[in-house]
């Protein structure tokens, strides 16, 4: 799979990694193949690795959980998510966690110095620089010049009625959700890609964003942010947070994947019980098929149908920015494993109509080249 010329860098990023069921190497055993015929690996955090005692605490693992990110060769880590959920301590333990191991983190620092800088990697001649910024983030989890955390990109919501006349005689109806990018945040994150875009032939933003839970839904900061970073330098924005895959954009020649997913994890137990689906009230509901063999007992993965679809996005890398985005078509089993689809299992045409479906408000061209899902950046 990797473009093996000199000149050219294949880079695979995925989406959520951080399985709390031992033992978690073996969720890579479907896709290590694939993970293997690149030359850069990215994947999103979800958990805080630490030894210390964090006891009933959702996101905990222990360092030994780590070595799923060494088996499945990962090289750019980002953590610009949940990272200071359990305070500056666990995420500080956390990255410590994964620079011993070699791997290069994002998005967070022992200070915002820190969690903005780039995390800058060389292949075949080819300088690739990474960011990673969160919008999902809890007052505090910031990072300042004084204190640990993550690289903010803040979002303010406000709510007003819709436009229809009639929705004043309609009690319950839902407001219009409108969210506005915090300006001092925006202004840094595009000063941050200008600066890397002087250090590298290539800038890849993550960043933790959007709605968690419900399909296709975008929030409006989201385009907002994303086309300021494209303006600023950015050549391929890599989404996450919502725990499902979200529509893919193409936006002066650019690729933007809004949310690439689940990957490599696994779900808690009480995923099991119907009404934690329903806790958003009437937003939206989930019915978990308790027929499915993901109820099954010894399952893994209880995410509703959403979520077991996923992918990897692939891009193609030279001196002179990005010569190709794809995506590889992936299904996520009761195991929690996650496997590609080949073009010729009837799954690939229904992942890429469901994907066609997701980014039917955004300008964008799929269209299939073997085994993977060319996006035409000339749309």
């Amino acid at each position: 799979m990797a473009d093996k010329g000199n000149n050219t860098v294949t880079l695979l990023a995925s989406g959520d990694i951080g399985p709390t069921i031992d033992p978690v190497d073996q969720l890579t055993d479907l896709v290590l193949p694939t993970l293997r015929n690149a030359d850069l690996r990215f994947g999103q955090c979800e958990r805080i690795y630490s030894e210390r005692k964090f006891a009933n605490k959702h996101g905990y693992c222990h360092p030994r959980q780590a070595s799923i990110w060494k088996t499945a060769g990962i090289d750019i880590v980002g953590m610009a998510n949940n990272a200071m959920n359990l305070g500056p301590e666990g995420c500080l333990d956390s990255i410590e966690v994964f620079r011993n191991m070699g791997k290069q983190v994002i998005g967070v620092g022992k200070d915002i110095d820190e969690a903005r800088k780039p995390a800058i990697i060389e292949r075949n001649g080819v300088k690739i620089a990474f960011l990673g910024y969160c919008s999902v983030l809890p007052e505090g989890a910031e990072a300042t010049q004084s204190k640990a955390g993550c690289a903010p990109m803040r979002a303010r919501t406000y709510y007003e009625r819709g436009g229809d006349p009639n929705e004043a005689s309609q009690p319950g109806t839902p407001p219009n959700i409108l969210t506005v990018p915090y300006e001092d945040d925006l202004q840094a994150l595009q000063d941050d890609i200008r600066k890397a875009k002087q250090q590298a032939d290539v800038v890849v933003m993550s960043i933790h964003w959007g709605i968690h839970m419900i399909p296709k839904t975008i929030a409006t900061y989201q385009p907002v942010v994303a086309h300021a970073a494209i303006d600023a330098g950015a050549d391929l924005i890599l989404g996450h947070h919502p725990h499902m895959l979200k529509g893919i954009e193409v936006y002066k020649g650019k690729v933007c994947f809004y949310s690439l997913g689940n990957f490599l994890i696994t779900s808690p137990n009480k995923l099991r019980t119907p009404s934690v689906w329903s806790r958003w009230g009437d937003f939206y509901w989930y019915r978990l098929d308790p027929e499915s063999e993901y109820m099954a007992p010894d399952s893994k993965y209880l995410y509703p149908s959403d979520s077991r679809i996923t992918m990897i996005a692939k891009a193609v890398f030279n001196k002179n920015g990005v010569e190709r985005v794809s995506f590889l078509p992936a299904i996520i089993n009761p195991q929690a494993q996650p496997a590609v689809v080949p073009p010729d299992n009837p799954k690939f045409k229904k992942i890429l109509g469901y994907v066609e479906w997701l980014s039917d408000v955004f300008p964008h061209k799929l269209k299939v080249d073997g085994s993977e899902i060319l996006v035409d950046a000339s749309a």
